[in-house]
């Protein structure tokens, strides 16, 4: 039997190599995704001449001894005469890909693909895919920290909860590269971007909101920080077994931390108890809230339910109940997608040189991306801009570099 795949959205108007399987189709059918994988979807490719024995003698010997000796005396120069600073390793262990969970690297390894090609379709950045036969986070460290010379950057891709904290962290103390889990920060910079513009239609501001985060997890507790960051000052955090509260027993140590900085009021139980008089509920948890629990919102809510392909609240059932209604889904308005993130962040970040990934950049991304819509544009349909928007990419770049930069 044929299995059908949704389309990105709009993708029928764009010239897009990426997506040519769905280009005037409605669907995408489980024939052509596997005929489009085969052999893989990436390739190295030269931009330099290499047709003569003169291209030969400088591509290589004689010729390359002398870009060997320049970086010998000034290490520095390695992002000059080779790709790595414009690389980025992609690095997965494959332990939570996409909604498919525990799969192992072989299995992440079309993912990880696909994560490269955005980075070169979308950003012009270099990627490679490296998926690791370990999910030991000694030994994710070590080897990442092992590579470090071949790269100008490591993007962190689908490795579960809480490992994924502690890697990130070990990451950045240990090496002078932007290092960055887009599972976490991606999603986060994209939600706040959809808050920022949801709420300069509705006349909101960021103090006066009250937050539910439905997800404790890598992408759960990105989006609380900087959502805290950003001015909100009541978010309460719901993982499975209720709100996250100071005192809860059988709290891991992320939690606990989560704990201190969330829910002011210290309110303990579940959904019922977190959803009452809610202005904003940000779901990355795929679970499943009832609708006589989302009727306890406040008026005009914002919905943002981004778990695929089945949102924690039905899109009927928000509409019903908020005003501002955003998915992760390519076939509703409001798609909040990392693609409009991670290609700016990482080339801004490059561009400059940074040796880093800070709060400050992704605060500077959210805002890039949130300004490419013009305020007298804004509707409850249209808070975020496309994925496929050309002017997303170099927005978030110039923003982002600017703040490393300033920084230097």
């Amino acid at each position: 039997m044929t299995q059908t795949i949704d389309p990105r959205d709009g993708v029928e108007n764009v010239n897009d190599e990426l997506f040519t399987a769905a280009v005037n189709e409605d669907v995408v059918t489980e024939e052509e995704v596997l005929q489009y994988h085969i052999n893989g979807k990436l390739d190295v490719a030269l931009h330099s001449p290499l047709d003569s024995q003169h291209d030969l003698s400088v591509a290589y010997t004689p010729g390359v001894a002398l870009a060997c000796n320049d970086i010998y005396d000034k290490p520095e120069d390695a992002k000059l005469y080779t790709w790595a600073g414009r690389l980025v390793a992609v690095v997965s262990d494959g332990t939570a890909v996409l909604g498919l969970g525990n799969i192992g690297p072989s299995a992440a390894l079309p993912v990880m693909e696909g994560k490269c090609a955005l980075f070169k379709q979308f950003s012009g950045l270099n990627a490679i895919p490296i998926v690791l036969d370990t999910t030991d986070p000694d030994e994710i460290v070590e080897t990442c920290i092992r590579l470090q010379p071949s790269f100008g950057a490591i993007n962190l891709e689908d490795i579960s909860a809480p490992r994924c904290f502690e890697i990130e962290d070990r990451l950045k103390e240990a090496l002078d590269i932007p290092v960055m889990h887009d599972d976490q920060h991606g999603t986060a910079v994209v939600v706040l971007a959809g808050m920022i513009n949801a709420c300069r239609l509705t006349g909101r501001k960021p103090e006066d909101l009250k937050v539910v985060v439905s997800g404790a997890g890598a992408a759960g507790v990105a989006c609380t920080k900087i959502i805290l960051n950003a001015g909100v000052k009541n978010v309460i955090v719901l993982d499975s077994q209720g709100i996250v509260s100071r005192g809860r027993e059988g709290l891991n140590p992320v939690k606990e931390a989560l704990a201190e900085i969330t829910n002011p009021d210290n309110i303990v139980g579940g959904q019922a108890e977190a959803f009452e008089g809610a202005d904003v509920f940000v779901g990355v948890s795929a679970g499943h809230v009832a609708e006589d629990i989302v009727a306890e919102m406040a008026p005009d809510a914002m919905i943002f339910s981004l778990s695929n392909p089945d949102p924690e609240i039905p899109v009927d059932v928000a509409h019903r109940h908020a005003s501002i209604v955003a998915t992760g889904r390519s076939d509703y308005p409001n798609q909040l997608n990392n693609v409009l993130a991670f290609p700016g962040i990482f080339r801004g970040a490059l561009d400059a040189r940074s040796t880093a990934i800070t709060d400050e950049m992704l605060q500077a991304a959210a805002e890039a991306i949130a300004d490419v819509i013009d305020s007298k544009d804004l509707s409850p349909d249209y808070i975020i801009p496309s994925p496929l928007d050309p002017r997303v990419c170099p927005a978030v770049t110039a923003a982002v570099k600017a703040v490393a930069e300033a920084n230097k």
